[in-house]
């Protein structure tokens, strides 16, 4: 059975995220294919590793300027017991509604099939969102979730958002919402998975650039995250200082380490 669509991704944003200005050079349109595409990188530890990490790119980016700015360096770096996946999960499997789809069938669902015992989420802007609805739809698949400057919606709903006090203090609009209101449907999922008292629900980490111009948004899901899970950095919603912030979640995280 397919996984249920229930964001209704994501012509609304589309605009947004166009307006956001994000770094990459991937922008030529590009059609979604299946398989999705992946570059995978084994851990540095030279054992089997039963962790996975996967790594949504931000809108226009491309997998090797993931690898070029540092970001597959940084795993080996920390000397993580994980393996890591970069996942080509362009723009326009968000257009089409399939990216849920793609990362369950072709990277997910693997992945378990392979033997791997945990699965960690990490996404950069537009990935950020793409990880936090994925972690929604299938919350069994994801032992935890790494954000750094997730894109979270246009500004009208984050400002409901905190003239109500902040998330936990929102009163989220109950039943569906129509396909522009994603971003409602996501601080709603946001505000039930981190509402104190709940159990079992997968760790989120936050990073973010203090002048990236959505660091309202970013400002939002942080006061209600652990202080131990957000992260923060001088500048704004570009390759510096999203490599440091990378390098510090991964030492935050409580990823497996190489054995001594």
């Amino acid at each position: 059975m397919p996984p249920r669509r229930r964001f209704g991704l994501i012509s609304a944003a589309t605009a947004a995220l166009a307006a956001a200005g994000v770094p990459g050079c991937g922008w030529l349109p590009r059609e979604p294919v299946a398989p999705m595409p992946v570059r995978r990188f084994a851990s540095a530890c030279g054992d089997p590793a039963t962790t996975l990490l996967v790594l949504l790119p931000g809108r226009g980016m491309t997998l090797g300027e993931l690898e070029r700015e540092g970001f597959v360096a940084a795993v080996r770096a920390q000397q993580l017991a994980v393996d890591l996946v970069l996942v080509d999960a362009h723009l326009a499997y968000y257009k089409k509604q399939t990216v849920v789809q793609r990362l369950h069938d072709d990277v997910i669902a693997r992945a378990r099939a392979e033997g791997y015992r945990q699965v960690w989420l990490a996404g950069i802007s537009l990935g950020g969102l793409g990880a936090l609805i994925y972690a929604d739809e299938h919350p069994q698949d994801v032992a935890g979730t790494l954000l750094l400057a997730p894109y979270l919606g246009e500004p009208e709903a984050t400002g409901e958002v905190a003239a109500a006090g902040g998330l936990l203090r929102w009163r989220a609009p109950v039943g569906p919402l129509p396909d522009t209101a994603f971003d409602r449907r996501l601080w709603r999922s946001l505000q039930a998975r981190l509402r104190p008292g709940r159990t079992g629900d997968s760790p989120v980490f936050l990073a973010y650039g203090l002048q990236d111009r959505l660091s309202p948004s970013h400002a939002l899901l942080a006061a209600a995250l652990p202080p131990g899970h957000v992260l923060t950095a001088a500048g704004g919603h570009d390759w510096d200082p999203w490599l440091g912030l990378w390098q510090r979640l991964l030492a935050s995280a409580p990823l497996p380490r190489c054995a001594a």
